[in-house]
């Protein structure tokens, strides 16, 4: 299936693994690759500049196909060394870089080195503005995903099509996509690939405790809480004890100060090396309800290319 997406980045299928912090590590990435996909190695996952080095060459060892790096520019609890990580990156050789938050130091960095930089966003005007800024395409997120969906609560039955309807570059749809309907959905919403998170999470690949994944599959897709809402940097997370304490806190007017302690990064972390489900949050998206198994890669990509055909071929009965 060729779309702007497997044309610009070089995959056969317009199937993304984007950046999950913890989870983005070489074995899932490579699995996504030699499926056919693009995988992204989550940069900030990696405690330093050099061990992203390390786990670009890592990666390389495990595939030879196309991958990228996640370089995320978010408001962190820690400060981090952002700009020593988008170094490393370029000092790697890598052609593919996923961007979250304001883009404007990513382009200045990466375009100079002809790298493709894909730019994530929750709204339609914050496209347009990467778009203007020299982007080459965008992962367009919508109320349903995992991690940051934004503020403006818009679902990607409407925020796809507004977006293709305002872009020019290429677009990936993102939030609730994990089987071959939802692949179809999007192109016909003027996409040109989906992304998958949760999905990935529930993967044999996936460098994560079992508990985690099995919980995915067992959710339906009500199993999710919005956290950060008091402070208009909303998150979408796995329901659990510490997502409910957090919404507690926050309902009772508390501070981040107050809720900091429960949301830190590292307790995410133990979640997913431990299967311990209430350590610390962690992010999951509505695409839990859709999710029934644990498949490897390969297969789990394979088989959403032959349900797309299978849709694809549906649709021309019902129309023709």
């Amino acid at each position: 299936m060729k779309t702007k997406l497997t044309e610009l980045v070089g995959v056969e299928h317009p199937i993304v693994q984007g950046g999950m912090q913890w989870v983005g590590r070489a074995e899932l990435v490579s699995a996504v690759a030699n499926a056919g996909g693009l995988g992204f190695i989550t940069a900030l996952t990696q405690p330093s500049p050099e061990a992203l080095g390390r786990e670009i060459a890592r990666c390389r060892e495990m595939t030879d196909k196309p991958f990228g790096v996640n370089v995320t520019n978010l408001p962190t609890i820690n400060a981090t060394p952002l700009a020593e990580y988008r170094q490393a990156v370029i000092e790697a050789g890598v052609r593919i870089v996923e961007t979250v938050g304001r883009p404007e130091e990513a382009v200045a960095e990466f375009k100079p080195h002809g790298v493709t930089i894909i730019h994530k966003c929750v709204a339609v005007r914050h496209a347009l503005k990467a778009e203007k800024l020299g982007v080459d395409a965008v992962s367009i997120d919508g109320f349903e995903c995992a991690g940051r969906p934004g503020d403006d609560d818009v679902p990607g039955l409407v925020l796809i099509p507004a977006a293709a309807d305002a872009l020019t570059i290429p677009i990936i749809a993102s939030g609730g996509f994990a089987d071959g309907r939802g692949l179809v959905a999007a192109l016909a919403l003027g996409a040109h690939g989906i992304n998958m998170g949760t999905r990935f999470l529930a993967t044999k690949e996936a460098p994560i405790h079992e508990n985690v994944k099995r919980r995915i599959v067992e959710n339906d897709e009500r199993e999710t809480d919005l956290v950060y809402r008091p402070f208009r940097n909303t998150a979408r997370v796995a329901r659990n004890a510490i997502s409910r304490e957090v919404l507690e806190i926050q309902a009772g007017g508390g501070s981040f100060e107050d809720i900091k302690h429960l949301v830190a990064g590292s307790r995410g972390r133990i979640v997913y090396e431990t299967g311990d489900l209430d350590a610390g949050i962690w992010s999951a998206s509505l695409a839990q309800g859709i999710i029934h198994d644990i498949p490897d890669c390969h297969t789990l990509i394979t088989r959403i290319m032959a349900e797309a055909e299978a849709v694809t071929e549906r649709l021309r009965g019902f129309v023709g």
